[in-house]
């Protein structure tokens, strides 16, 4: 199963950075084992989009709304995003779960929608510390994986990223013995044909690491995403 680096780049930048942000992930693209991916904001898709024709990297959404047209503002369709490039989209985020009120029925709504216009769903699971200090951590996000993946997630090739909420840009992540034991759980519930991301705090240092574990497919990279070297070196961590 090939590798896949995505870079959600959340709310951050403005056009010219995101322009220059596109061009050094472009610029290091050739050659890498992994598949490449980066989420900008909304606005800059398009231009995202462009700057990386012909080249090995993938353009995503970071959310997009579970219809397609209508009274929404503020959000953004999944036709919308395939029309401005993008291939991927993350779903059920934990900043979107706690920001946006997201349920799992949400969530699994939303992916339906992207399926059917041709966007390959991430949808995101993670516990909060509370709940691993109280050893729910493996039962939260086997809920969260029966709750939000549609029917015909794995053969649309969705994509499943554990993000620990107490890890993701805190700087701190659980051990690998903790990540190998979460994504066993997650193999377990989606079979072998869905690949399996880790994100929370995932830096060049611990990138190896990380991705050398069992069933750890490849990363959902936040703040290291924003720096090309950083993004880049996470990537060739892969293999």
């Amino acid at each position: 199963m090939r590798p896949l680096i995505a870079g959600n780049w959340k709310m951050h930048g403005t056009l010219r950075e995101a322009a220059t942000l596109a061009e050094g992930v472009r610029a290091g693209a050739d050659g890498l084992k992994a598949e490449l991916l980066v989420c900008p904001p909304f606005p800059y898709i398009h231009g995202v989009a462009a700057a990386m024709l012909g080249q090995p990297v993938a353009v995503g959404g970071q959310d997009c709304h579970l219809v397609v047209k209508g009274a929404h503002t503020g959000d953004v369709a999944a036709p919308m995003l395939r029309d401005c490039g993008a291939t991927y989209v993350i779903l059920g985020h934990s900043e979107r779960r706690a920001d946006h009120d997201e349920t799992d029925a949400v969530v699994k709504a939303k992916a339906v929608t992207a399926i059917a216009h041709d966007l390959i769903p991430i949808v995101c699971v993670g516990e909060t510390l509370a709940q691993r200090e109280a050893g729910e951590a493996e039962a939260v996000v086997r809920a969260q994986i029966a709750g939000s993946l549609p029917d015909g997630f794995a053969a649309a090739g969705g994509v499943v990223a554990y993000e620990p909420v107490w890890a993701i840009g805190t700087g701190k992540t659980p051990t690998e013995a903790d990540i190998a034991a979460i994504h066993a759980a997650l193999r377990a519930a989606v079979g072998p044909a869905t690949r399996l991301l880790y994100g929370g705090s995932v830096k060049p240092g611990n990138a190896a690491a990380i991705l050398g574990l069992p069933n750890v497919d490849g990363a959902l990279v936040g703040g290291a995403s924003l720096v090309p070297d950083d993004f880049l070196a996470i990537a060739r961590a892969a293999g």
